[in-house]
């Protein structure tokens, strides 16, 4: 696999021009991201021609592979009044984070993209809701950042660059990614340590951005994972960081974005679950992992590792797959969403063979009188 050059555009001074632009809670993530080099090879927000690539081709012009469009929507308003080849001042919250070079503006068919990136123009779908939502123009051109956005979990926060060294630095030269946007509960526990049987280090990334009213707040979510990463994993082969972006929904298509997001940051392969990025019943079961056949190992430049539906089988007596397991459902410890809501709102421990009771004790206090929370 090629080596992937990872540039940060971080510059020290912003740029004098009378032109701005308001950016969302999305576009503010995106925009870090990008000039970090986590969206690495984009240096800016996509061209109309680079837009279409990505929707119809699920590539970049050169060919590389990229599955989700990163744009940036405004209002016709804000953006006809500025000219083409201008600097443009970035605004998130009254506060300039940096600049980009206005190369071109173009209104896109948001249905034809919901149907290419969400399978589904559904306005019940939370990803096709949130992007409807936005501006309707998308401004294009390359960016540059000032000033780094307030990071809600700084220690944790880290740019490719710096994994890549820290990677380097403990001798790891397999590195397996896991993204979640869930607490870890024990099926998650094992795919992970089956994955790290074959490599040298694990890399937990929970995306921290912004999801859904009902997942679980992020603030819980990684008081969750310091606790299990205390007690049953071994500190010196996982490292947990942030991933600031926010949560698409967008199934398969998210799925090979982040992977090739977790490429980026350093690591050789990636975990791919059962419903991968998904919601609702918009995706098939193992849609996020048939769609990497679509491509290449050399041309993802990362190796995807595919896991089935984990869980306790009381007569194994031990977490198994259906892979592994030669026993019926009524073996299988299983518990519903809905279930596993309905205890943590009572206060009541799962059973440990679906969650360690310190992550049940951490989603209970934190969670304690919320109507409902994701799962």
């Amino acid at each position: 696999m090629k080596e992937r050059i990872i540039s940060e555009r971080f510059v020290d001074s912003s740029i004098d021009t009378p032109y701005s632009l308001m950016l969302d809670d999305t576009a503010i993530a995106d925009m870090y991201l990008i000039c970090c080099g986590a969206y690495s090879p984009l240096t800016g927000f996509l061209k109309q021609t680079e837009y279409s690539s990505v929707l119809k081709n699920m590539r970049l012009l050169s060919g590389a592979v990229w599955s989700i469009p990163i744009v940036l929507p405004v209002s016709m308003q804000d953006i006809s009044v500025i000219p083409t080849g201008a600097y443009v001042k970035l605004i998130h919250n009254s506060i300039e984070y940096g600049y980009m070079l206005l190369e071109e503006y173009y209104q896109p068919d948001k249905k034809q993209e919901a149907i290419e990136v969400y399978l589904t123009e559904d306005p019940a779908h939370p990803g096709v809701k949130k992007m409807m939502s936005r501006g309707d123009v998308y401004a294009a051109g390359p960016v540059w950042m000032t000033k780094r956005p307030p990071f809600l979990f700084p220690e944790e926060t880290f740019t490719p660059n710096e994994t890549r060294a820290f990677f380097q630095k403990k001798g790891w030269r397999t590195v397996v990614g896991f993204q979640t946007r869930n607490p870890i509960h024990r099926a998650h526990e094992y795919i992970q340590k089956s994955a790290m049987e074959t490599v040298d280090g694990l890399f937990i990334q929970p995306l921290v951005g912004e999801t859904k009213n009902d997942d679980v707040p992020a603030s819980i979510r990684m008081e969750s994972y310091r606790e299990l990463l205390k007690h049953y994993y071994p500190s010196e082969r996982v490292l947990l960081g942030t991933f600031s972006a926010s949560m698409r929904y967008a199934g398969p298509k998210e799925a090979v974005q982040h992977a090739l997001v977790r490429k980026n940051y350093g690591c050789t392969h990636f975990i791919v679950g059962r419903d991968h990025a998904g919601v609702g019943n918009y995706y098939g079961t193992y849609d996020a992992q048939k769609i990497f056949s679509t491509f290449t190992i050399e041309e993802l430049g990362i190796v995807p590792m595919f896991f089935d539906h984990s869980f306790y089988c009381r007569k194994c007596g031990q977490m198994a797959s259906i892979k592994t397991c030669p026993h019926s459902e009524m073996d299988r410890m299983i518990l519903s969403g809905t279930m596993v809501r309905k205890m943590l709102r009572n206060g009541t421990r799962p059973p440990e063979e679906f969650t360690r009771g310190e992550v049940a004790d951490i989603l209970i206090r934190g969670l304690k009188g919320s109507e409902d929370i994701g799962q």
